[in-house]
């Protein structure tokens, strides 16, 4: 049997087995045009074809469409039962007795819908307690809404802010199978791998029941007590009722964050807000951006044209499931979106300033995010700690009290939400430009105090994007085993293969590389995106001025940007 005959043959098995009309007709076309010897649906089929979706800790995310290798309903029943039998095997492993309660959410993308009810279908069936969030929300609710209802896993069915045509499947655990620190926190090893098990030993689809009802639709109760407590992180709004002196641009950019974060900022006195209309209902096509993510360019220029119509005081933009928060400001007369670094550092002043704070509270961000941050912990008295990438890691750092990770992620209630949360964030942020402009100030003066507290500390980012994925890892292994001597005229003092372990974190497959001049490069494959991403930072000491401070750092971060270019091919 050659190569295609053997992938036809799993290619009709699957057509069978599928039980969604839809991608079975779909799967069924691509093996008669393959048989006709079409040669796009013969690479098409391989590639849906070349093996199960993998299931890790960032859960499942993937291209919609028929086949093991694509997000579809025979996909997510069977990670649904490989999810259910992991449940029941870890409270049996406990001594608990009685069904896992699971919470389960949803956002506005193809298929979400029905990948959430399937697993709600598969969990009933199994015995569990399934509980479903009562419409589109964002991620962060659903996450809230693992730990405030005891859930012992959550599952959030989103791709967060990756193109129309992706879904994912994230999970949480918590309640009685996870007690510690990351109670109600992303999985992480070794309980990946535990459910992917579970998931490889299912059979079929058809093997796997799936009840009819019986599960829990939730009420607006738990958004309401989401909105509620996330409003209550900034006290009470004035007598009134209202912060109106704040005038906000919202955008959800088609994502379901719209109305919670609107509802949120209102409810804590934010009532000035304006929403981008072109982009405030949920619309799984996200029409009006190329890519629904805040930081690709021109994601939020109809946000900045309101801003400048308007007279905003503030633009704050969330990714389609609302866990991300991009803010902009004027600086130097002109709008700017800042980097998630910037926000981080004032967030995490602002967060540490307020004192209060219980022995051994720690502010922590991932590993490449700035090294500000530590600064900060260090100026009033907190512990700082480094992450591996992503809020897995972030999220169940013991003390917790604040942390972020520089792709516009910020955790400021760890006690509400055990991830990153762009409404909690966007509360925050509404409140410290209202405080700003009472005093006449703005953000852009908060983060030239940063600057004069804590040095300029600039980074930036390069990607390369790969259309064959071997390319990646053999790249590594050549920067690995060849690192340079100097980046940006500076001596490399400092190279570690973070394969070994870096600052006390497990492995991760990455290069750290630190010049004589206090630049920083971490060099690492993307975990959700065919990339290799650089992170870079310099650090310059803050002088009387601190707009010269900042030229010199822009020009020595331009010699390193080149430099890296050149080690990335692009």
């Amino acid at each position: 049997m050659t190569g295609i005959e053997g992938v036809l043959v799993a290619a009709r098995a699957w057509a069978e087995d599928d039980p969604d009309q839809r991608t079975r007709e779909e799967l069924e076309a691509l093996i008669a045009a393959a048989e006709a010897g079409y040669e796009d649906a013969v690479d098409e089929l391989v590639d849906a074809f070349r093996g199960m979706l993998q299931f890790g800790t960032a859960g499942l995310r993937g291209r919609l469409g028929a086949g093991p290798n694509r997000m579809n309903r025979a996909v997510v029943i069977r990670a649904a039962a490989g999810l259910a039998r992991y449940l029941s095997d870890s409270l049996g492993a406990g001594g608990f007795e009685g069904p896992a309660r699971v919470a389960i959410g949803y956002d506005a993308r193809h298929g979400s819908h029905a990948f959430a009810l399937d697993t709600a279908a598969v969990m009933t069936a199994a015995g569990h307690h399934a509980m479903v969030l009562p419409s589109a929300l964002p991620t962060p609710v659903l996450a809230y809404a693992t730990r405030a209802l005891e859930a012992d896993a959550g599952v959030m069915v989103t791709a967060s802010h990756n193109p129309p045509q992706d879904n994912g499947y994230k999970v949480y655990l918590g309640g009685r199978v996870v007690t510690d620190e990351g109670q109600g926190a992303q999985i992480v090893p070794p309980h990946d791998a535990g459910i992917a098990q579970r998931i490889a030993e299912v059979a079929n689809v058809a093997s796997v029941p799936r009840a009819d009802d019986g599960w829990e639709d939730l009420d607006m109760t738990v958004l309401a007590q989401y909105v509620s407590q996330v409003a209550g992180l900034v006290g009470m709004p004035p007598a009134d009722g209202s912060r109106g002196d704040v005038r906000i641009v919202l955008t959800p950019l088609h994502g379901v964050g719209g109305s919670t974060v609107e509802a949120t900022l209102a409810t804590a006195g934010f009532t000035d807000t304006h929403t981008v209309a072109q982009q405030a209902a949920p619309d799984p096509e996200f029409p009006t951006v190329d890519f629904p993510n805040p930081e690709e360019p021109g994601a939020i220029d109809l946000s900045l044209a309101l801003a400048e119509e308007v007279g905003a005081d503030v633009v704050i933009a969330n990714d389609p499931d609302a866990d991300r928060c991009a803010v902009a400001t004027v600086i130097d007369g002109r709008w700017q979106m800042l980097h998630g670094d910037v926000v981080g550092a004032l967030l995490g002043e602002r967060v540490a300033s307020r004192g209060g704070h219980p022995e051994g509270a720690v502010l922590a961000n991932s590993i490449v995010s700035s090294q500000m941050l530590g600064r900060i912990a260090e100026a009033h008295g907190l512990t700082h700690a480094y992450t591996l990438t992503g809020f897995k890691w972030i999220g169940r750092e013991p003390g917790l009290v604040f942390g972020y990770e520089e792709a516009l992620g910020y955790c400021v209630a760890p006690d509400l939400v055990r991830d990153k949360d762009g409404v909690s964030a966007a509360v925050l942020v509404a409140e410290y430009v209202s405080e700003l402009k009472a005093a006449g100030r703005t953000l852009a003066d908060a983060i030239d105090d940063l600057a004069r507290a804590y040095g300029i500390h600039l980074t930036r980012q390069v990607s390369a994007r790969f259309t064959d994925i071997a390319e990646i890892p053999a790249l590594m292994e050549r920067l690995l085993a060849s690192p340079p001597d100097a980046l940006a005229g500076s001596t490399v003092a400092s190279t570690d293969d973070m394969n070994a372990g870096f600052r006390g974190l497990p492995p991760t497959n990455g290069l750290h590389l630190a010049t004589e001049s206090g630049a920083r490069v971490i060099i690492r494959p993307s975990g959700t995106e065919p990339k290799i991403k650089a992170y870079l930072e310099v650090v310059e000491p803050a002088s009387a001025s601190v707009q010269d401070s900042r030229e010199r750092a822009e020009d020595a971060m331009d010699a390193l940007e080149a430099d890296v270019r050149s080690l990335l091919g692009v």
